[in-house]
């Protein structure tokens, strides 16, 4: 996959998140309008699939055989060295018996 892509794909998981409530907004003061951005959104979005992997009592070695992927990626990603692609981050929530949803919020 390109930069491009999952940066891309990265942004739509945030702007879910944002959607529903789970990752608040911070407000840029000294801009012409009003301008708002995330910090730290990927790092919390991490910070549960850590979560639910621990309460499923499963290892990182084990989440690693259950992806494909090794240990080593594992611990950096929980380490936040590293911020997985979208299609790293669905495989780990699906091997952990997780998915993820888009759904339509009503505008107000």
């Amino acid at each position: 996959m390109s930069q491009f892509f999952d940066d891309t794909m990265q942004g739509l998981l945030q702007a879910i998140e944002i959607e529903k409530g789970n990752i608040p907004l911070t407000e840029r003061s000294g801009m012409s309008a009003p301008t708002f951005y995330v910090s730290n959104n990927d790092k919390e979005l991490v910070d549960k699939l850590i979560e639910i992997r621990k309460q499923e009592n499963i290892s990182q070695s084990e989440l690693a055989k259950m992806t494909g992927n090794t240990q080593q990626a594992i611990s950096r990603l929980e380490k936040k060295n590293h911020s997985p692609s979208l299609q790293t981050f669905c495989n780990i929530l699906n091997a952990l018996g997780y998915g993820l949803m888009i759904e339509k919020k009503d505008l107000v």
